[in-house]
């Protein structure tokens, strides 16, 4: 597995495993799971206060606990702000929640802790007084943000006395906005508009990892394009390269994602054990400039 620098910063592999879907899981499941990604090089691992509403954290930290020695060696990263339909960046809710994250995972800090969707209520100073003291008191290490524009991330920097490290952005072959607009600039057509202040831009020049959620998904969680009716030229210019390089059409598709020089993290969703050692197999996938481009024009895309 290849690795990757957080943020310019802490070494990481360069696909991690999200845990949103093992709040169901038996012990030996997850236990499963965590050995098999630590097998094919993921020390990565995300999380978040709302998955499963808490649980997921409770079970990954059972699966943790028989070799506990594990702990020093990976990188666990969870997210705060959404709590009864609402986002809240206020001083009193990171705390409380980054407190109730580190009892349900069992451990004393997390590495990296993000806020979860912006809050246009958010004042600043209050989340940098909030990550002031998570960071004296060792219980947080590295700060980033989720679904942050430029602009967004810029007013909670003035005020921080961390650089944030990450911004989790929803990103895969059939959700291509954050490029898109910068290759039709100056088009006028729908593909040149530019929805998010041109993040990925922003986040090359100031060093910001960008790890792509629902990296096999279209739409916001509409389903997987991977073996879709919907995406009939994508999956056939997929399984042929599949095929070419050794490997499955989903691993095609997260080569894609790691091929770009951003050098995003791609976020796995899946649980399923098999999958999760097929899927690591793109980071040995070097795509050629003429694939990666092919690729983007059979999802849909077009180029000036």
């Amino acid at each position: 597995m290849k690795q990757i620098k957080i943020g310019g910063q802490v070494p990481a592999s360069e696909i991690a495993l999200g845990c949103m879907r093992i709040s169901g899981m038996e012990k030996k499941e997850a236990e499963t799971l965590l050995r098999t990604a630590l097998e094919e090089g993921i020390n990565f691992f995300d999380h978040a206060d709302i998955y499963g509403g808490g649980h997921s954290e409770e079970v990954f930290a059972e699966a943790l606990s028989g070799t506990p020695s594990l702990r020093e060696k990976i990188l666990i990263q969870s997210k705060c702000a959404i709590h009864d339909g609402i986002y809240d960046f206020s001083k009193e809710h990171i705390l409380k929640s980054v407190d109730g994250s580190l009892k349900r995972l069992k451990t004393d800090y997390l590495d990296f802790l993000l806020l979860h969707r912006p809050d246009t209520l958010m004042e600043p100073e209050e989340v940098a007084e909030a990550f002031s003291i998570l960071k004296r008191s060792g219980k947080v290490r590295c700060f980033g943000v989720s679904n942050q524009k430029p602009l967004q991330m810029e007013l909670l920097s003035r005020s921080l006395g961390d650089k944030l490290l990450v911004n989790q952005l929803q990103f895969s072959l059939c959700h291509t906005g954050m490029i898109d607009s910068g290759l039709n600039v100056n088009m006028q057509i729908d593909r040149a508009r530019d929805l998010d202040g041109s993040v990925l831009e922003y986040c090359r020049l100031k060093n910001i990892t960008i790890q792509a959620w629902s990296p096999v998904q279209y739409g916001f969680f509409e389903g997987v394009f991977i073996g879709s009716e919907k995406y009939p030229e994508l999956n056939a210019a997929l399984d042929r390269l599949a095929e070419q390089y050794g490997v499955t059409p989903t691993a095609v598709a997260i080569a894609w994602i790691l091929r770009h020089p951003a050098k995003i993290q791609a976020i796995l969703g899946t649980t399923n054990v098999r999958r999760v050692r097929e899927i690591c197999k793109a980071s040995a996938v070097s795509l050629t400039r003429m694939e990666w481009y092919e690729l983007y024009k059979a999802a849909g895309n077009q180029l000036p």
